[in-house]
C-alpha cells in the first residue's frame, strides 16, 4: 500500500466519518443529488449575467468541468459547462444557447480553478472564451500523489469516501433539451471537486510533492493552444496496412471527403464512413461503384449518391500523378524506434537502457508513474543525442529545452547523467 493510500484511507481524508474497524474501508456513500438540487440550465443572456454576478461575488476556488459529444459530433466543443463555487453554488451552462462565456471568464480572472484531466477540457473552454489563469488537476495530483486509479469516480470513493454515478459520461450531450438525470450527473460531476482538490492539496503537501504539482498546473495554464496537426489523415486506424504511394492517396482522399462532409453534417467522422472501410478501399482500388460495394463498410446501407462520391474520391487518388502521391511513412521528427537502436547505434542503445532503469527504479519509489516523472520521449531524445560535454549544467539544458519542469530536472537530472556518462556517451 503507498503512502497515498494509506493517506486516503485515514479518517482525515474521508467525508463519511469514522475509521474503520481492522482498516476496512466502509462501503462507498452512493452520491445521488446536488446538495441544492439540479440548478436550472442557463441558456439567455440574462440568466447569464445572474450566474456571471453570483460567481464574481463568491469566494475560493471553482470547480469547472465540461460536457462534450465526442463520437456524436464533429469537433470537440463544449455542450454544457458545469461551475461551482462556495457563496454561488452550482451552474450548468449551455454554450449553444449561450456561445460566448467571456465574460464569465473575465469574471473568473485570477480564482484558481479546479478540473479534472484539465488538458481534455482546456481547449473546449477556451473555444468559448474561458481561459484560466491558474488551476489544480485533480486526476494530475492523484498520479502524482501515487494513486492507482485517478478516474474521478475512482479517486472521490478512495479519498471522500463517496461513490459517484458514471453511467453518463459517453452520451450525446448535444441532444436537447438534456434528460434531468444526465444533468443531475453533470451536476454532481463539480460537486465534491473542492473537497477533493483541497484533500489531494494536503496529500501531496505530506509527501513533499506539492511544490512539483504546482508546477505542472502552471505549465498547463500556460501553454498555448495546440497547433494543428500535420497530415491528421495519417492517423487513420489500420494505417500500417498500406504500403504503396497510390495506396495512401487513397486513404489521404477517403479522409478528406469524409472530413468534409462529417463538418458539413456536423456529425463525428466515424459515423459517416469507418476507417476500417477506408483502409479497405485503399487496398482494394475498386475499379467503378460495383466493386467499392462488395468491400467491407461499403455494403446495402450505403445509398447511391454516398458510393459514387467514396468512388471519386479514389478515382482521385488514381489519376494523381507520381510527383502528387503523398510519401510513405513520413517519420516524426527525433530519434528512431528505440527497436532500431541496437543495429543503428548500440551505445545510445545501452545509454537507453540505463537511463530507463534510473527511472524506472525513481519512480517506484517516488510512487508516481515514469511517464509523470519525465516523459519517454525526452528520455529517448536524451540518450539519442546527448549533449557533447557530459556535465550537470549540460544535462539540465538539455531536459529543460525538452519541456522538462524544474522539479523534473531536480529529480532525473543526476540519475540521466549518470546513465549516459556510465556507458561512454
Amino acid at each position: 500500500m503507498t503512502d497515498a493510500q494509506e493517506t486516503a484511507a485515514d479518517t482525515s481524508l474521508r467525508t463519511t466519518g469514522g475509521a474503520p474497524p481492522d482498516d476496512v474501508a466502509p462501503a462507498p456513500i452512493p452520491l445521488l443529488e446536488p446538495r441544492e438540487g439540479i440548478p436550472p440550465v442557463v441558456a439567455t443572456d440574462d440568466a447569464l449575467a445572474r450566474v456571471i454576478a453570483a460567481f464574481a461575488a463568491g469566494t475560493g476556488p471553482v470547480a469547472v468541468d465540461a460536457e462534450r459529444a465526442s463520437g456524436y459530433r464533429y469537433g470537440q466543443r463544449a455542450y454544457l459547462v458545469q461551475l461551482r463555487r462556495e457563496g454561488a453554488g452550482s451552474a450548468l451552462i449551455d454554450p449553444v444557447g449561450c456561445p460566448d462565456l467571456s465574460g464569465l471568464g473575465e469574471a473568473l480572472t485570477g480564482s484558481e480553478w479546479i478540473l479534472h484531466a484539465a488538458t481534455q477540457d482546456l481547449p473546449c473552454l477556451r473555444d468559448i472564451g474561458m481561459i484560466p489563469t491558474s488551476l489544480f488537476d485533480t486526476e494530475l495530483a492523484g498520479r502524482l500523489a501515487g494513486f492507482p486509479r485517478v478516474g474521478l469516480g475512482a479517486i472521490v470513493e478512495n479519498v471522500l469516501g463517496y461513490a459517484l454515478e458514471k453511467g453518463h459520461s459517453a452520451v450525446d450531450w448535444s441532444t436537447r433539451p438534456l434528460p434531468e438525470p444526465w444533468l443531475r450527473y453533470a451536476a454532481l460531476d463539480v460537486e465534491l471537486l473542492v473537497d477533493l482538490r483541497n484533500a489531494l492539496e494536503e496529500e501531496l503537501d505530506r509527501q513533499g510533492k506539492l511544490e512539483w504539482a504546482l508546477e505542472e498546473f502552471d505549465a498547463i495554464a500556460s501553454a498555448p493552444p495546440a497547433p494543428p496537426r500535420k497530415d491528421p489523415w495519417r492517423r487513420t486506424s489500420g494505417m500500417h496496412k498500406v504500403r504503396r504511394r497510390r495506396q495512401i492517396a487513397v486513404v489521404r482522399e477517403l479522409w478528406t471527403a469524409r472530413d468534409q462532409v462529417a463538418q458539413r453534417r456536423d456529425i463525428s467522422p466515424g459515423k459517416v464512413l469507418g476507417d476500417a472501410a477506408i483502409i479497405e478501399a485503399a487496398l482494394a482500388l475498386p475499379v467503378n461503384v460495383q466493386a467499392l460495394t462488395a468491400l467491407p463498410g461499403f455494403g446495402h446501407r450505403m445509398g447511391r449518391r454516398q458510393l459514387e462520391q467514396w468512388q471519386a474520391a479514389v478515382d482521385r487518388a488514381k489519376e494523381l500523378p507520381e510527383s502528387e502521391l503523398p510519401q510513405p511513412g513520413q517519420q516524426p521528427a527525433g530519434p528512431p524506434p528505440p527497436r532500431s537502436w541496437a543495429d543503428k547505434d548500440p551505445a545510445a542503445a545501452a545509454r537507453l537502457s540505463a537511463a530507463r532503469t534510473a527511472v524506472s527504479e525513481l519512480a517506484e519509489r517516488l510512487r508516481m508513474p515514469q511517464e509523470n516523472l519525465i516523459t519517454p520521449d525526452t528520455v529517448r531524445r536524451l540518450c539519442w543525442e546527448p549533449p557533447r560535454i557530459l556535465t550537470p549544467d549540460g544535462v539540465e539544458s538539455a531536459l529543460a529545452g525538452y519541456g522538462a519542469r524544474r522539479w523534473q530536472i531536480e529529480q532525473v537530472g543526476p540519475l540521466l547523467l549518470r546513465a549516459l556518462d556510465t556507458t561512454g556517451a
